[in-house]
Formats: C-alpha cells, sequence, structure tokens
C-alpha cells in the first residue's frame, strides 16, 4: 500500500517555569492508503500534540513530517495550511458543528469556503454515505450525539481528503454509537480514505482491532507501534444488534 502520513524523529519541547519540558521525543511511524489507526496513552502522553504535529497545526523542534508526498516541515505556515486543505479532514469529540446551519449546510461549507460550486450535490452524495440522507434540513439541536457525530464525519469526508485525524470522536457517545462510528471509518478506509484516531477508549480500540501507537511519556511505547489483525467488522456490529 502506498504510505500516505510519515514521521521520523518527531521531538516537541516547550519552555515551562522549570525549565525545557519534552512532550514528545523521537516519535517515528508510517500510515498506509486505507488504514484505520490507533493513537493510545494516558492523559498527558502527547496524543493531542502527535496530531497537531501530523496536521502541520504545530512545527516540531525536531524531526520531520510527509503527508500525502509533501513534507511539512519544508513549509510555511501557509503552505502546511494549503496542504490541509486538500488533503485532511478533522473529526472532533465535540462536534463542532455550526448550530445555525442545518446538516447539508455544515457538510457543504468547506466546499463553499474552496469556491466549489458542486458543494451542494457532494454534501448530499456524503451524508447518503453515512446514513443521514434523510436528516439533511435539520439542525444540530434536532439531531442525537451519533447524528452530530456523523454529520461531522460527513463534513470531513467531503473534501475527499487522504487522510482524516479524529481526536476522541466516540468519545461523547455510548458503546453502540462507538462502534457504529468506527463502522463508518472502516468503509471509507475500503475506498482509500486514511484514518488517524486519538483515544484512551482501550476496550473499543481492542473490539475494532486496529493498529495501535501507544505512547507513554511523549515515546512511542516499545519504540514501534504493535500490529493487530483486522476484524469481521460487519460481524461485530451483528453481535451488538
Amino acid at each position: 500500500m502506498d504510505t500516505v502520513l510519515e514521521a521520523a524523529g518527531l521531538g516537541k519541547q516547550v519552555s515551562s517555569p522549570e525549565g525545557t519540558l519534552a512532550i514528545l521525543a523521537d516519535v517515528s511511524l508510517a500510515i498506509r492508503r486505507g488504514e484505520t489507526v490507533a493513537v493510545m496513552g494516558a492523559s498527558g502522553a502527547g496524543k493531542s500534540t502527535l496530531l497537531a504535529l501530523l496536521a502541520g497545526l504545530d512545527e516540531p523542534s525536531s524531526g520531520n513530517v510527509k503527508l500525502a508526498g509533501s513534507e511539512l516541515t519544508r513549509l510555511d505556515e501557509d503552505g502546511r495550511a494549503a496542504v490541509r486543505a486538500r488533503h485532511v479532514g478533522f473529526v472532533f469529540q465535540s462536534f463542532h458543528l455550526v448550530p445555525s446551519l442545518t446538516a447539508l449546510e455544515n457538510v457543504m461549507l468547506p466546499l463553499e469556503l474552496a469556491g466549489r460550486r458542486d458543494a451542494r450535490g457532494a454534501a448530499l452524495e456524503v451524508l447518503g454515505r453515512v446514513g443521514l440522507g434523510g436528516r439533511v434540513g435539520h439542525y444540530p439541536r434536532q439531531l442525537s450525539g451519533g447524528e452530530q457525530q456523523r454529520v461531522a464525519i460527513a463534513r470531513a469526508l467531503v473534501i475527499e481528503p487522504a487522510l482524516i485525524l479524529a481526536d476522541e470522536p466516540t468519545g461523547n457517545l455510548d458503546p453502540d454509537l462507538s462502534l457504529e462510528i468506527m463502522n463508518i471509518f472502516k468503509r471509507f478506509n475500503e475506498v482509500g480514505v486514511t484514518v488517524l484516531i486519538a483515544s484512551h477508549d482501550v476496550h473499543l480500540i481492542d473490539r475494532y482491532g486496529v493498529r495501535r501507537i501507544v505512547l507513554e511519556g511523549g515515546r512511542v511505547a516499545g519504540g514501534h507501534a504493535a500490529v493487530d489483525p483486522m476484524p469481521d467488522l460487519p460481524k461485530l456490529v451483528a453481535e451488538r444488534e
């Protein structure tokens, strides 16, 4: 498979009253096209910092990041933003939907900002793919938590990204809805979308069976990411029904 995201020797240090604090140190990874990978670790292990560096939202103190063929660490802020706009979709624990916009309008928004004339058609298509074809005119307050997260995923997917970065995407959902969201990610893996999830939900990640990168004290535990077999997810979903 093609490699979508690579990091080599990635480190992040910040100044504190006690001196220099190392948040991440010597993190290296490679993530393939169509793969889901979970970044796991205790609070303060560096998960969110790692996602920010991999997306070019922050600059590392050492090392480099290559995303969809572009070396982010060689680009200025505008260059990194251009790579993100083209290749990265974001999904957050708190959904971050615009409350005054319908589900359809929320999904259309990134395309309209990019000047796309096909925003409505593309948004309708991807909302249908996440099972919300009948809810396009509803506002976030009229949707359940699981439906809101599916709108957020549709908004991330509508730009046809190479990579989705999901920071605790199931943190506000119950176990059944969490598995449903993971199933959506699996379906998009099958058409080549790569998903990187920061999560503390060991049970869900173990049940889903994706490759894990475990951070301990800002370093990859054991120096490498464990590889877990991918289970038959439709079977897992059937077991929960």
